[in-house]
């Protein structure tokens, strides 16, 4: 017998699944293209916070969703026994002038309240070593709360894990049970078709991952760059953010700007080999924010989509809602994350 049937095999469906099985419910995954074939199988894995101020009910979900990050994974690793390649390894980011420092010093006090003391902002001198971008006023960003996750390691260790635990993941299957739809860019696309308008839509981006071994050293986010040293000693780059686009998975000059910007801004990775390129669609919900909660027209189904650029870093929470609402009738979520906000 299955309790909930998860449509979708990126990391919110996979998430979701592994918090059902976790309150014991009977779960299978479909997905037709398998496991992390959409923006889950990307290279970047930056779980970031929103910056500490103007307080909403979005980036205070995402702060418990980051500091759930770490047992979240924790649990999948020694469950399945595959690295998800976590770490809460902290983030730099160069101040370009007086005026950004003063507001990361401003920052730094909201930290010290919206944070309750889990984490740090705080501004900082240039730290030693060569894995470290310029800076025009010689200060940093320096936050404790960012961590990373390889996506794909992720992905597979949460396939280990749930196998472990008795869910199957098929290609094809019925619907049995509760049925979610976590079914990403494809997933908006078919919601949309049904609309008087847009409910959301697959954002291109692009990434690539350089063989470079840094794996305790901080990640850097500087000229709208993300560089994010992982575990197994390589270094993913990205991304794009494309809204206009003829071909979803290639990549072109755009992703070669991004390599050489990586380069300027971290010259230890001059000559480091790119082992794989990769592009793909995010799915963007219309509202912003991730779209959960009851598919209003189909009763016993239930959405979890729209995680666009920080999926990894909301999936812990998502997972966790989606729990609560399907097994026990509980909104635990923001109201602006409900469905309707999107439709």
């Amino acid at each position: 017998m299955v309790d909930v049937t998860v449509r979708g095999a990126g990391v919110f469906g996979l998430s979701v699944a592994w918090a059902l099985v976790a309150r014991g419910a009977k779960v299978q995954v479909v997905d037709p293209a398998g496991p992390g074939a959409g923006a889950s199988g990307g290279h970047v894995g930056a779980l970031a916070p929103h910056v500490p101020e103007n307080w909403n009910d979005k980036k205070a979900f995402q702060y418990d969703s980051l500091l759930l990050a770490e047992s979240m994974w924790a649990g999948i690793a020694e469950a399945g026994g595959r690295d998800p390649g976590y770490a809460r390894t902290g983030r730099l980011q160069p101040l370009a002038d007086d005026r950004a420092v003063d507001l990361a010093r401003d920052r730094s006090a909201s930290a010290l309240a919206l944070w309750k003391g889990a984490a740090i902002w705080e501004v900082i001198p240039r730290p030693d070593g060569g894995f470290v971008p310029p800076s025009p006023t010689g200060l940093y960003v320096h936050d404790t709360l960012t961590a990373r996750v390889s996506p794909r390691a992720g992905v597979a260790a949460l396939v280990a894990a749930l196998k472990v635990r008795g869910v199957s993941i098929h290609a094809e299957g019925p619907d049995r049970g509760a049925v979610v739809w976590a079914t990403g860019a494809a997933g908006l696309d078919a919601l949309s078709r049904d609309r008087p308008r847009i409910v959301g839509q697959g954002i291109k981006g692009q990434s690539a991952l350089l063989g470079f071994a840094a794996p305790d050293m901080p990640q850097i986010f500087a000229d709208g760059v993300h560089i994010v040293p992982h575990a197994d000693g390589t270094v993913a780059i990205g991304s794009t953010t494309e809204r206009i686009f003829d071909d979803p998975t290639g990549t072109d000059a755009q992703l070669d700007g991004l390599l050489t910007r990586a380069v300027e801004l971290v010259p230890a990775l001059f000559g480091a080999p790119v082992i794989d390129r990769w592009a793909g669609l995010r799915p963007r919900a219309r509202s912003r924010a991730p779209m959960l909660g009851p598919w209003p027209e189909r009763p016993g189904h239930f959405i979890a989509n729209g995680g666009f650029k920080i999926g990894f870093g909301m999936a812990p929470k998502v997972a966790q809602c989606m729990a609560d609402l399907i097994l026990d009738g509980r909104v635990t979520y923001p109201p602006a994350f409900a469905v309707e906000t999107s439709f």
